[in-house]
């Protein structure tokens, strides 16, 4: 049988690729958590769209490694 997840653990949310222009700001929007502080080390906001400081690409792989 599989594993049992503890519920006690939280989950790092991970921030989308690219903003959805929402008006009330969702969750996930990495324009919300770059003002918040909550954006992942070594990523930034430019154009609405989520970037590697060091101009790398994104991928959602090394995305979940950094949060």
């Amino acid at each position: 049988m599989g594993k049992k997840k503890d519920s006690k653990s939280t989950v790092a949310k991970l921030p989308k690729i690219e903003c959805c222009e929402s008006k009330t700001k969702c969750g996930r929007c990495p324009l919300r958590m770059l003002k918040e502080g909550t954006l992942p080390s070594g990523y930034t906001v430019k154009k609405r769209k989520l970037v590697r400081v060091d101009g790398k690409k994104v991928t959602k792989k090394k995305l979940a490694k950094a949060a």
